[in-house]
């Protein structure tokens, strides 16, 4: 007979359930969240287990992976498309959820989530720290900035030790505002080290990653872009057309129809937000500060004068990230094009 299981997964507990192939409640139970306990159940009360499925959260890859390990047919799903099925029950529970997930899979509704590899995790981990750091340095900067303006102090445009002896020679006549803003200045000091020690280590991974290096061939694209698209694509293979990665980080328009009602809108802005903003970031980069002449920022100038700068990035970008998925695909480098072969 075959069985379908469900597991709705806590950080302590996980609530599980095992239905019949028309959706009847073989058992149910609740077990520790460890993959071992997981397996044991599944092993002992449905050994012949079609689908096991669960959500996307916070322990999802580390318990994916241990279950995979152990032979067994788990599945991820989207936890947007999970909460529209089980949103119909009246009562939320752990234990009705598993229900829920378990009927999931027996219906076939479902739309499996790609787990990333732990290598890729890693390399994850290391550019959202980087991120992080740098969002806090510029927040300080920021507050630095506001306490002096207070007092009619204004810095302007100045950038790493320019910034601190502009700071401090603005402070020289202020004592309480020295005392402010100082332990400020320190923590910002400290912060653009350990950013700086972080760009030397992705740079570092980025030469010893071949799909790295071939992708930093594109005008705009440097290390921490490069690494941060293959740890979000994880497998190229996934796509079968190049042009659905512009959609997988977001950068395509939203469309809306229903009857007589068709709009379309901004880019929906959905998936990994980090590399939308470098592809963003690689874009802009490529209209403005890439010297050599190609057939992609020839197109980009284009845009710029028929729609504006900003939605011209957002094309190149999305542009971008077509390019990319294509090059790994096929393990080929950027082609460059001269100014008399684009005109």
């Amino acid at each position: 007979m075959e069985l379908y299981v469900g597991l709705d997964v806590s950080l302590k507990e996980t609530s599980i359930c095992v239905v019949d192939g028309k959706g009847n409640i073989q058992c149910e139970s609740t077990v520790i969240s460890e993959p071992a306990a997981i397996a044991e159940f599944v092993e002992a009360k449905a050994v012949s287990a079609v689908r096991i499925g669960l959500e996307t959260g916070p322990t999802t890859t580390w318990l994916w992976h241990e279950l995979r390990c152990l032979g067994l047919p788990v599945i991820c799903i989207d936890a947007r498309h999970a909460k529209a099925a089980l949103s119909l029950q009246i009562n939320k529970s752990d234990r009705n959820d598993a229900v829920g997930l378990a009927r999931i899979m027996q219906a076939g509704w479902y739309k499996e989530v790609q787990v990333k590899n732990l290598a890729c995790h890693g390399v994850r981990a290391v550019l959202n720290s980087r991120a992080l750091l740098v969002k806090i340095k510029r927040d300080l900067g920021n507050q630095i900035r506001g306490l002096l303006k207070n007092l009619g102090l204004v810095i302007g445009k100045a950038q790493g030790n320019v910034f601190t002896r502009r700071v401090e020679e603005l402070v020289t006549e202020h004592p309480y505002l020295q005392q402010a803003v100082r332990p400020l200045l320190a923590v910002r000091e400290r912060v653009s080290r350990e950013i700086a020690d972080l760009d030397r280590k992705l740079l570092g991974l980025a030469r010893e990653h071949q799909d790295s290096r071939r992708l930093m061939t594109v005008p705009g694209i440097g290390p921490i872009t490069a690494l941060a698209f293959c740890a979000a694509i994880d497998d190229p293979a996934r796509f079968r057309r190049s042009r659905s990665v512009g959609a997988y980080f977001g950068l395509t328009p939203r469309r809306h129809a229903s009857g007589e009602i068709d709009w379309t809108g901004r880019i929906s802005k959905c998936g990994d937000a980090m590399v939308r903003t470098y592809l963003f970031e690689a874009a802009g980069v490529l209209l403005t500060r890439v010297p050599h002449w190609c057939r992609l920022k020839a197109w980009g100038l284009r845009l710029v004068k028929r729609i504006g700068f900003k939605k011209a990035k957002v094309a190149v970008a999305r542009k971008l990230a077509v390019i990319l998925h294509r090059m790994w695909c096929d393990g080929t480098d950027f082609i460059w094009s001269t100014k008399e072969a684009t005109a």
